[in-house]
């Protein structure tokens, strides 16, 4: 998960770095600037006084060991919907291994806290409805920034409705303890972000609007140059 996180921002960075889209290529994937900045700068703000502390302090208090464990404890939660988007794209062999990760890391690794599969050669993925949406030839749409969710397309924002609702945490039927396991990834995930933003330069609505899209086009294309169709994203 960690991984996935930074990733975003070395996307932003390399496509910083590498190409400098004209005003035309801008409007084209996001004409809603206007809205999307207003919304950008409404979880910025939330985030700077309210969820980074709480994260900052979040990952002064937890041991290095007990922050792993809780990310391993979602990654392993996220496993679920990453098997049935790998089942929903024909990729067979990958659910193959989503399904082993997810029963050897919530038996032999206690409910997900201890990663044993990747040790074992188990490799790990990451599929939403997104993903899929794009696997199966669905076009993003325009960029959008959500309030309180934060950056996404037209594409993906559909895609997060199925996300949600095949979410293991969804299902607990004790309101508060639902309601703490989401306070908690949330937490969790931007904690993972703290040194990770510091790559950031420039504008940062640029920054993070470029990084979305690159990152959300490979991983359509699970990283594969050849399959890679810069138009469609």
């Amino acid at each position: 998960m960690k991984a996935k996180l930074r990733s975003l921002l070395v996307a932003g960075a390399v496509s910083i770095m590498l190409c400098q889209p004209s005003v035309a290529a801008d409007v084209e994937v996001d004409p809603w600037e206007g809205f999307n900045r207003t919304m950008f700068s409404f979880n910025d703000g939330l985030d700077t006084y309210a969820l980074k502390p709480v994260s900052q302090g979040y990952k002064a208090i937890m041991p290095d060991i007990a922050e792993t464990g809780v990310s391993n404890f979602f990654g392993n939660l996220a496993d679920v919907g990453t098997l049935l988007n790998n089942l929903l794209q024909g990729k067979f062999s990958n659910a193959t291994q989503d399904f082993a990760r997810i029963a050897f890391n919530s038996t032999f690794g206690l409910a997900g806290l201890i990663d044993v599969a990747t040790p074992m050669g188990i490799d790990k993925h990451d599929e939403d409805f997104g993903q899929t949406f794009g696997y199966w030839g669905v076009d993003s749409g325009p960029y959008l920034v959500l309030p309180f969710f934060g950056p996404t397309t037209v594409r993906d924002g559909i895609g997060r409705v199925p996300d949600y609702l095949v979410d293991p945490v969804r299902q607990l039927d004790d309101n508060g303890a639902r309601n703490a396991m989401y306070a908690t990834r949330i937490i969790n995930d931007r904690a993972e972000l703290l040194e990770a933003e510091k790559l950031i330069s420039g504008d940062k609505y640029t920054f993070v609007r470029d990084a979305y899209l690159q990152k959300r086009a490979f991983s359509i294309v699970d990283g594969d140059g050849e399959n890679y169709d810069e138009s469609n994203f």
